[in-house]
């Protein structure tokens, strides 16, 4: 089958601003698609729109807090009304959290929620009819490796995208005679601002990441290449596979392994607080 051209295409990324889709969209660039960025920063969607235009692309940018449900919809009511079409979704934004799950606030489950999770499935929920009617589409939504199997102090984290990944399973099989493909991206750990914008709970030494940690840009090229011939999901560090596979066959081992691998993150936590 021959691979799909970019040339022109309309997409979407969410979580534009830094790391991985700000690695996307100048990769994007290159393949002459048409760029809606979106993110919080303005000044850093402002120089990514410029970067791009540099690299022979272009862009537009849309400065939202995709936390508010209001903003997801104008993300894509915007970009129907500048382009009338949308051939490609990609589902990046998101937060990260260390604490325990016995101790974290609900304020703080629902906003991760809201951004990790909410916000990609209203996207995908507008989108898809838009997609529909011009012929197809497709929706990429970027979870994690943590999203198979959950990490001790970042379960929340954890649950957003084990919530995401059986959204993307259950709709990719839903609309596939739409002619809308749906994949999950499940990166290992990423050179990105993404650890460095964490927050934090009940964890509060520093602790190492666990396994190898990628570039920003081999996530991106992995993620145009499944655009050009799609697959239902991906793992743009090879090796991490494996782990998912472990986690399936055999979990109590691979708690045994774990709980050496991750020594240091279970001595962050402070002390809990003695019950009364």
């Amino acid at each position: 089958m021959a691979k799909r051209q970019l040339q022109d295409k309309v997409v979407i990324i969410t979580g534009a601003s830094s790391g991985i889709g700000r690695a996307t969209a100048l990769a994007l660039a290159r393949e002459r698609a048409r760029l809606v960025v979106v993110a919080r920063r303005r000044e850093l969607l402002d120089q990514l729109v410029t970067e791009v235009r540099s690299r022979g692309g272009s862009a537009i940018a849309l400065v939202l807090d995709l936390r508010l449900r209001e903003n997801v919809e104008t993300m894509i009511a915007g970009t129907l009304g500048q382009f009338g079409r949308i051939d490609v979704l990609i589902n990046n934004a998101g937060f990260g959290y260390y604490g325990s799950v016995e101790n974290t606030p609900q304020p703080v489950v629902r906003e991760i929620f809201d951004l990790n999770f909410e916000a990609p499935l209203l996207a995908a929920q507008l989108v898809i009819p838009i997609m529909r009617a011009q012929g197809g589409g497709h929706i990429v939504n970027i979870s994690s490796v943590a999203g198979k199997r959950g990490l001790p102090f970042s379960g929340i984290y954890c649950a957003t995208k084990f919530a995401l990944n059986g959204l993307s399973e259950a709709l990719r099989l839903e609309v596939r005679n739409d002619n809308i493909d749906v994949t999950i991206v499940n990166p290992a750990g990423t050179e990105s601002e993404f650890g460095k914008n964490i927050r934090r709970g009940d964890v509060t030494l520093p602790f190492k990441p666990i396994g190898y940690i990628q570039p920003a840009e081999d996530v991106a090229e992995s993620i145009v290449s499944c655009l050009k011939s799609p697959k239902v999901e991906i793992y743009p560090y090879r090796k991490s596979r494996l782990f998912a596979w472990l986690n399936v066959l055999a979990p109590s081992l691979l708690d045994r392994i774990m709980l050496r691998v991750v020594r240091d993150r279970l001595q962050a936590r402070r002390a809990p607080a003695a019950r009364q």
